[in-house]
């Protein structure tokens, strides 16, 4: 069996990867899920979060912020479609936090809920975005902090 499945994540704007790998972890609504060649066949929908994967001999793992979309797991293909897929170096950390400080304030003044789910998933975005770029050394870890 191989030890590398394809990975395809991509956005309604762009195709953001397309790479051979060894692992992949993905957010999953329910969880995180590690996936690696010959994965048993699944669709799941993806959550806001840190998708890490890693190339056949690389030891660091490459890091994307992503939010919502779905995964499909095949035994030699996975194939994310996301609304947001970033790399760390693409994440406007000032236009995050912005972002972030928009939607808690929204939050906390939703009255219906239909509200607090769409605030509270831009909020998830904005926060999974800086929490990325902290990791990747692209922002201060106090950017966590809202």
């Amino acid at each position: 069996m191989p030890d590398t499945f394809q990975l395809e994540i991509v956005t309604p704007e762009r195709k953001v990867v397309s790479e051979q790998v060894e692992e992949l972890q993905l957010p999953g609504r329910k969880g995180y899920l590690g996936i690696l060649a010959g994965h048993a066949p699944l669709v799941t929908e993806l959550a806001a979060g840190e998708i890490t994967y890693r190339k056949a001999g690389d030891t660091n793992p490459v890091r994307l912020a992503v939010a919502w979309g779905f995964a499909e797991v095949l035994p030699d293909k996975t194939t994310l479609l996301a609304e947001i897929a970033e790399r760390p170096e693409e994440i406007d950390v000032e236009a995050a936090k912005k972002l972030r400080a928009q939607a808690l304030e929204r939050l906390r003044g939703a009255n219906e809920v239909e509200d607090v789910h769409r605030f509270t998933r831009e909020y998830e975005a904005a926060q999974t975005r800086l929490e990325v770029a902290a990791r990747s050394g692209f922002a201060d870890m106090a950017n966590l902090v809202p």
